[in-house]
């Protein structure tokens, strides 16, 4: 229940804000109560899209009652009574607006843009061109980096059942896995079972089984990520303060 008290000086409020065509759209927001009607749509226009002249708001109290419309846009909202945990509901009057039809919600409602292999291969600036370019000019190192036998010299000191840290993070666990991917890219990748539920998957990458380990538990990264050695688990309280 919001509290019916209003300290003297308190001169804003927190509302919930929803929204009629944005069904995920809920919004706690706080206004100033000297702020008029049209000052609140123009802030809430910000926030969801509609536009201040196709926007009727309502308020509701927080047990979902309809107090009234906001309706007169020259009005303080404090004229309007609100308390802390009231709503206020926007209803978008204008059926062409960009809130209508669920696509900024739903983005398998929008078009996709689609262009040919052919199309694509005559544009200039894109991705692939820009590697065609590296290869051109050093096709030796291009293909070092691609070759199936990238970062094999950097397994050599890891194997499975060895403790590890991997980086960025610092995160421990256990090596489940070295080898290739082909899945994952050209080269060599290490299997990591994180001794928190740090990863991304059990084990299983793209369909293929690399390792077994509890959900989110398991990761594929690169040899040069990972450190092998003295990595026991982490004492989840040693950094408590006392």
């Amino acid at each position: 229940m919001a509290s019916r008290l209003q300290i003297e000086g308190d001169a804003s409020v927190l509302l919930r804000v929803t929204h009629s065509n944005l069904k995920s759209f809920a919004a706690d927001i706080r206004f100033s109560l000297q702020m008029s009607v049209e000052a609140v749509k123009d802030k809430l226009w910000k926030k969801c899209g509609t536009s201040v002249n196709s926007m009727r708001l309502e308020l509701y109290d927080d047990c979902k009652n309809k107090l009234c419309d906001l309706s007169v846009d020259s009005r303080p909202l404090g004229f309007y009574s609100p308390l802390d945990g009231f709503r206020i509901h926007i209803i978008d009057l204008d059926p062409s607006s960009v809130t209508s039809g669920g696509w900024l919600e739903d983005t398998s409602l929008v078009e996709k843009y689609l262009i040919s292999e052919d199309e694509y291969n005559k544009r200039s600036g894109t991705f692939r061109k820009f590697k065609e370019q590296m290869a051109s000019q050093n096709p030796s190192e291009f293909r070092n980096k691609m070759s199936d036998d990238y970062m094999e010299d950097l397994c050599s000191n890891i194997k499975v059942g060895d403790r590890c840290e991997v980086d960025p993070g610092e995160k421990r666990g256990v090596v489940k896995y070295v080898g290739r991917a082909e899945a994952l890219g050209p080269g060599f990748w290490i299997g990591v079972q994180y001794d928190e539920p740090l990863g991304k998957h059990d084990g299983i990458v793209k369909g293929t089984r690399y390792f077994q380990c509890p959900p989110l538990c398991g990761a594929m990264v690169r040899p040069d990520k990972v450190k092998v050695g003295d990595y026991p688990e982490r004492d989840p309280f040693e950094e408590d303060e006392i």
